[in-house]
C-alpha cells in the first residue's frame, strides 16, 4: 500500500482511481500473506497438545504390553479395554462440542476440563490392577479426551481461512505429533531406567499432564471470536454457512448475516447437509475396518519377536511418520482436494495391512508398516476436520466436527472389540485379513458416496 501511494505522489497526472487499484491490490496483498500464515491461536493449542501428547502416549506406549504380558489378559479382554480407550470418548464428544457452542466463548474452558479430567486419572492407574477399576480410569480418561477434542478442533477450524485449514490441522497435528514421538522415548528411559518400571511411568505421566493444562489456561485466548482471522473471505464463508443451514435470524447484523443458535436440535439438524452427512457416514464406514495401533503394534512384536524393553518404541515409528507428513500432506489437501488425500491415507493403511500378512521377516519391514501407518494418520486425522469444518457454520462448528468424531470414535470403539474376539477364536491373520477385506470394501464405497464439489476440490 506505501508503494502505490509514493507512485501516485511521484506521478501527478496519475489519477486517484490508480491511487486507489493500488492500494486494493497492497490490501489484498497483504490479507493474502496473513491468511497464509499460522495463526498464534493455533500454535498455542499445538504446544498444549504437544505435552498433552508427552502424557498420554507414555502410557499407551506400555499399556498393551502391561495388560496382556504384566496382567495376563487375554485378546479379547484387552480388546476390550483398547475399544474402550480408543471408543468411549464417543459418549461424550456431542456434550462436549454442544457445551463449547452454547455462549459462543467456551471452547477453551471446556477443552480444558476435558484436559484436567485426563491428567487426574494418570494416579489412578497406580492403584488399578484388574480388569474392571483399570476399564472405569480409562474410561474416565476418554471422557475427558471426548470433552476437549471438538472444542479444540472448533478453536483450530475458526482461527484459520478456509484456504489455509489443511495447513494449519496439519501444523497442529505434527506439533500434537512430536508430543507423541517423545512420550514412547520417555517411558522406555523410564522403563531402562527403575525398577517398579509401570508405577513410575504413571507418575511421570500425570505430571507432565498437569504442565499441559497450565499452558491452556496461560496462553490459549479465552473465546474463539478473539482466534478467529479477520479476513473478508472469513465472514463470506460464515455469512454463507449461516444462511445454509436455514435456522431463523434472531437480531441484524452486517451484510445480512443470520446468527444461528447453538441448541443440540440445530446441531443434529446437520445432517441434512448433504456433504456432512456423507462425510459422517465415509467416517463410521472406515473406523469399523480400522485396527487400533495397539493391536498393530502387537502384530509388529509377534511377527518380529521384538524383546519386551523394546516394545514401548514402536509407537516411535509411527509417529515420526506423522510428524514429517502431516503438514505437507496437510497443504497438499488444500491444493488437490482433501477427501482425496484422505482416501488416499487408507490406501496406505490398506498397504499397511498387507505387508503384515505377508511371510516377508526382513529387517525393513517394521520401518515400512510404520512408515505407512504414520502416513496414515498424517493423511486422515487433520484433513478429515478441514474437510468437516467446510460443510459447518462457525456458531455450530464445535458441535458438527463432534458429530463426525463420534461417528469415528463409536466405529473405532466396536472394531477393537470385533478384532480382539477374532484374534481370540480364529488367530491374529485371520483376524488382521478380515480387517484388510473390509477396509478395502468400505473404502471402495467410500469413493462413490463422495462429498460434492466443496470438499472433493481445493478451498477457495
Amino acid at each position: 500500500m506505501y508503494v502505490a501511494d509514493s507512485r501516485a505522489d511521484a506521478d501527478p497526472s496519475a489519477g486517484s482511481t490508480t491511487g486507489i487499484a493500488g492500494g486494493t491490490t497492497g490490501i489484498a496483498r497483504s490479507t493474502s500473506r496473513v491468511s497464509a500464515a499460522v495463526t498464534p491461536t493455533v500454535f498455542a493449542l499445538g504446544a498444549v497438545s504437544l505435552i498433552t501428547d508427552v502424557s498420554s502416549e507414555m502410557v499407551t506406549a506400555v499399556l498393551p504390553l502391561y495388560l496382556v504380558t504384566g496382567l495376563g489378559l487375554s485378546p479379547l479382554g484387552f480388546g476390550l479395554l483398547d475399544g474402550i480407550y480408543n471408543g468411549f470418548s464417543a459418549l461424550v464428544r456431542l456434550a462436549g462440542g454442544h457445551l463449547a457452542d452454547r455462549g459462543g466463548g467456551r471452547h477453551k474452558w471446556v477443552a480444558g476440563i476435558g484436559y484436567a479430567v485426563s491428567a487426574a486419572c494418570k494416579p489412578l492407574l497406580l492403584l488399578a490392577h484388574t480388569l474392571t477399576p483399570i476399564g472405569l480410569i480409562l474410561a474416565a480418561d476418554r471422557t475427558g479426551k471426548g470433552l476437549r477434542t471438538a472444542p479444540r478442533d472448533a478453536l483450530i477450524s475458526l482461527s484459520s481461512t478456509p484456504e489455509n485449514r489443511g495447513r494449519a490441522f496439519g501444523v497442529h497435528r505434527a506439533m500434537d505429533t512430536a508430543g507423541a514421538l517423545l512420550g514412547p522415548l520417555v517411558a522406555f528411559l523410564i522403563l531402562r531406567a527403575t525398577v517398579d518400571g509401570y508405577d513410575a511411568v504413571f507418575t511421570v505421566s500425570f505430571c507432565v499432564a498437569v504442565v499441559g493444562v497450565l499452558v491452556l489456561v496461560l496462553f490459549v485466548p479465552g473465546s474463539s471470536s478473539t482466534a478467529a482471522p479477520r479476513t473478508e473471505k472469513a465472514v463470506r464463508e460464515r455469512v454463507v454457512g449461516e444462511r445454509a443451514v436455514g435456522e431463523q435470524a434472531v437480531g441484524e447484523k452486517a451484510v445480512g448475516e443470520k446468527t444461528v443458535r447453538p441448541t443440540l436440535r440445530a446441531a443434529f439438524a446437520l445432517l441434512s447437509r448433504r456433504d456432512l452427512r456423507r462425510i459422517t457416514v465415509c467416517a463410521l464406514l472406515l473406523g469399523l475396518a480400522t485396527v487400533s495401533d495397539s493391536f498393530v503394534y502387537l502384530l509388529l512384536q509377534r511377527r518380529l519377536g521384538v524383546p519386551d524393553r523394546w516394545f514401548a518404541l514402536l509407537p516411535v515409528g509411527t509417529a515420526a511418520a506423522f510428524l514429517l507428513l502431516a503438514v505437507p500432506l496437510g497443504r497438499l489437501a488444500d491444493r488437490v482436494g482433501r477427501w482425496r488425500v484422505f482416501l488416499g491415507g487408507h490406501g496406505a493403511l490398506l498397504l499397511a495391512y498387507a505387508l503384515l500378512l505377508t511371510s516377508w521377516h526382513g529387517t525393513a519391514l517394521p520401518y515400512a508398516v510404520l512408515l505407512l501407518h504414520g502416513a496414515f494418520y498424517a493423511a486422515t486425522d487433520g484433513v478429515l476436520m478441514a474437510a468437516a469444518s467446510d460443510s459447518v457454520p462457525e456458531q455450530l462448528r464445535s458441535s458438527g466436527l463432534a458429530l463426525v468424531q463420534t461417528g469415528q470414535a463409536a466405529a473405532r470403539f466396536v472394531c477393537s472389540l470385533g478384532f480382539g474376539a477374532a484374534w481370540t477364536l480364529w488367530g491374529d491373520r485371520t483376524a488382521l485379513m478380515a480387517s484388510a477385506v473390509a477396509l478395502a470394501v468400505c473404502a471402495a464405497f467410500a469413493f462413490t458416496l463422495r462429498p460434492g464439489r466443496s470438499v472433493l476440490e481445493p478451498a477457495p
